[in-house]
């Protein structure tokens, strides 16, 4: 009989607050997540396809009472050992204690649980299943039957099947027969909340959101298997259950403590009394940065194993998505850990995933088909910092790179020093933490590249470095009076700041906001500046590194009772309402851990000890460690729960923020930043160089000549710059020179001109013949 109610009410994920992610470091292609004390979203075959919603449990005794043991309060979790993923979990009531060990079988994909249930002989445990095959809660097919002389709760969807069957002590079969229904409607918890038992055995629903129910034995092993056919999940499960759940966890706890000891030491070496919270946390750190890489295309990471305000939503993108800014920070968290080989996998992938034309998708699934269409800069400039890396640690082994490092640095070049989108995708614009990444990887990547390639990366680096200051930093305004500070760095300069610094009062939209408060970009604060200390840009004493610090602590830090915190920026949206309801394209943002861990970055770069954002971070952290992507800052809502410093309902675990906390505690243990460039350090120390050259483009046409410097002009295609002095007097022509990069430049001036002068220029292209422009250039006193 099929059961009524189709297509069910519209289907949602679940909670984003994970108490654990896991995978098998064997053969398998399954990755689980466990919330509420119940295994959440299950990933299979590659890490961005969610295939289950969530598999709970009912107890009842089939007399009128019954209980969702996810409602229960908070059960009792606890792993074999911190870092491996193999979780046991006890639900408590009074009358009865359901335990649970949960761990994927190493070589087939199989999730297994080993369900307990003690207490009232009466009692007896129900499985809840919501399929969401092909990663949404539409158009799936389920039935309750039999397969093999065996009952087996199954579902389909286009090319995925699943199947979930159990045994029982001294049982072949530990599932009862079953039922399939429509959510809302004719689902298990609908049959128990109406009837106080199992009364309904629906043999079949669908297509809609479905989901199913099956009574099991008190002791049983259950078997969730996930493969091209539900046939094939069958047969995948029946086989994992012909082996004792013990092989299994012992295997987990096997695999996984070997590879903690080979890759999760950072918090052993030169350290052994770090706080037991920590080195957890750190632990636990190792096991996602592990969990978030994919099977089928080595090198890939998403960005998160949840789904942001999931239990509101059906949309599984966003954070199942490969970001190449989020993937090579964790890239460089597995450097730390030791696990190259991994972090090489990271590099390929990204070769394997570049544009012709030198940049990276904004993000991108698994096989490379890009999800959202927006460029960054720094996303064209981490993965050439990811090889450089490689190669300062002598771990490169032998990959090509000169090409992808060719390419993307002509891009960055070709483009800058503005980006499409600042690095939090919400603003065009000069944004120094951009700035600190592209000049960082044209210095680093100078090395891969030849003499004339290598000349104009290092002579572009230096002169967007010289200017750091005139585009991205303001004085004496409200905000740095109200603060009584001489000027600080903007999270993002308008584009137009490379042609006149009065863009910087223009209003720079705040997105994720109900009503934009129209602040100027002069007004508007982040920790963007923080990365030009960590790469070696800018020395953290330096009067207005100092002073951003302090507006940026005043305006964006949240003292929480687990530790400080900051904000992304000032008049953020991105985060729950005020009264606690799920963001929903507005909100207001809340405070970030992983920017505890760039504060503490800083405070390593300033002579302190980091230790404190090492804690704090870990404080906010779950139950084992995992680290959410934002917790709550203020006095929560009356009708939510919301403690302050506790995770939010945004991702959790985010990736970054792991790799974060793991570089931050490998830099504790050098003394400086892990993932400063040494070629960058080398070159700055941290100190501007003196202004000698300047860039001028077609795509970012300067304005202004620092008095002493002298003027190249940068075309896309060989020609002739025509020039002048103070209103075309000496008028000249200058035949333009490879550059590099599809790149040709003429070297104008002699560095003669004097404050107040001028140089006029126009060109004649050798394809396109004379330009139709006129460009004035004013000299000025430098820093001017």
């Amino acid at each position: 009989m099929e059961a009524p109610g189709k297509p069910g009410l519209t289907p949602t994920w679940t909670d984003s607050r994970k108490q654990l992610v896991g995978c098998s470091l064997g053969a398998s292609r399954l990755w689980f997540t466990v919330a509420g004390g119940i295994v959440t979203e299950v990933y299979h075959p590659r890490i961005d396809i969610p295939q289950v919603r969530d598999l709970g449990f009912i107890v009842a005794d089939g007399r009128g009472f019954w209980v969702e043991v996810k409602r229960l309060p908070a059960p009792d979790l606890s792993l074999a050992r911190p870092g491996v993923p193999a979780l046991q979990v006890m639900h408590r009531h009074p009358r009865f204690a359901l335990t649970l060990r949960v761990v994927p079988d190493a070589d087939r994909d199989v999730l297994l649980l080993e369900v307990t249930l003690e207490g009232d002989g009466d009692l007896r445990p129900y499985v809840l299943l919501a399929p969401h095959l092909g990663g949404t809660g539409l158009g799936n097919r389920a039935a309750a039957g039999r397969h093999r002389g065996r009952n087996v709760l199954w579902a389909e969807q286009g090319p995925f099947g699943l199947a979930l069957a159990a045994v029982a002590a001294g049982q072949s079969d530990g599932c009862g027969p079953g039922s399939a229904g429509y959510v809302g409607v004719s689902d298990g918890w609908q049959d128990f909340r109406r009837n106080g038992r199992m009364a309904w055995h629906y043999r079949c629903a669908g297509p809609g959101n479905v989901a199913l129910l099956a009574p099991l034995e008190r002791r049983s092993t259950v078997a969730l298997g996930i493969a091209t056919s539900r046939e094939a999940a069958a047969t995948l499960a029946f086989s994992a259950l012909a082996r004792p759940f013990a092989t299994a966890w012992q295997r987990q706890v096997r695999d996984w403590s070997q590879r903690l000891a080979a890759h999760g030491g950072v918090p052993a070496a030169g350290d052994p009394a770090l706080p037991e919270a920590l080195e957890n946390c750190l632990a636990a750190s190792a096991l996602v940065l592990r969990c978030h890489q994919d099977r089928i295309y080595p090198g890939a990471m998403v960005a998160s194993l949840s789904i942001p305000w999931g239990e509101s939503r059906d949309d599984r993108g966003g954070y199942h998505l490969v970001w190449p800014r989020d993937l090579v920070e964790c890239a460089g968290a597995l450097l730390a850990l030791g696990a190259a080989g991994e972090a090489r996998d990271v590099l390929c992938y990204l070769i394997a995933s570049q544009y012709a034309d030198g940049h990276w998708s904004q993000n991108q699934w698994l096989g490379g088909k890009p999800y959202w269409d927006g460029v960054q800069l720094d996303e064209a400039a981490f993965p050439v910092l990811l090889a450089a890396a490689l190669e300062e640690q002598d771990a490169r082994d032998g990959i090509e790179v000169a090409t992808m490092v060719r390419r993307a640095l002509g891009f960055i070049i070709r483009h800058g020093p503005a980006s499409e989108q600042d690095r939090w995708e919400e603003d065009s614009g000069v944004s120094p933490f951009t700035l600190a990444v592209c000049i960082a990887a044209l210095v680093a990547g100078a090395g891969f590249l030849d003499q004339e390639e290598r000349d104009t990366a290092l002579a572009v680096a230096d002169f967007w470095n010289t200017r750091l200051e005139s585009w991205t930093a303001v004085q004496g305004t409200g905000l740095a009076r109200r603060y009584d500070v001489a000027g600080y760095y903007v999270r993002v300069a308008p584009a137009e700041v490379v042609q006149e610094r009065g863009a910087l009062d223009r209003r720079l939209p705040i997105r994720n906001r109900a009503h934009d408060p129209g602040l100027p970009a002069s007004e508007q604060v982040g920790l963007e500046f923080l990365q030009l200390v960590r790469f070696g840009l800018r020395l953290p004493g330096e009067p207005l590194v100092r002073d951003s610090v302090r507006i940026a602590d005043a305006l964006l830090r949240a003292d929480t009772p687990r530790g400080p915190a900051w904000h992304r920026y000032n008049g953020d949206g991105y985060g729950e309402h005020p009264d606690g309801r799920p963001f929903d394209g507005a909100g207001r943002g809340r405070a970030w851990p992983l920017l505890t861990g760039e504060r503490g970055h800083y405070a390593l770069a300033a002579g302190e000890d980091p230790l404190p954002y090492l804690l704090a971070m870990a404080a906010m952290a779950g139950p084992f460690g995992l680290l959410p992507e934002q917790v709550w800052d203020a006095a929560p809502p009356a009708d939510a729960e919301h403690p302050a410093g506790r995770p939010t309902g945004a991702a959790m675990p985010l990736a970054w923020a792991h790799a974060e906390l793991v570089k931050l505690q490998a830099s504790r243990r050098l003394g400086r930043p892990f993932d400063r460039p040494a070629p960058v350090w080398r070159r700055y120390g941290g100190r501007p160089p003196a202004p000698t050259l300047a860039v001028w483009t077609p795509w970012a046409p300067i304005r202004t000549l620092w008095r002493g410097e002298r003027l190249c002009v940068c075309l896309p295609e060989a020609g002739v710059v025509h020039w002048g002095r103070n209103g075309w007097r000496e008028v000249r022509d200058v035949a333009t020179v490879p550059a590099g990069f599809g790149l040709h430049r003429a070297l104008l001036t002699d560095a003669g001109l004097g404050s107040g002068e001028t140089v006029e220029l126009t060109w004649r292209g050798e394809l396109t013949g004379w330009s139709g422009q006129e460009v004035v250039i004013g000299v000025r006193e430098p820093g001017q």
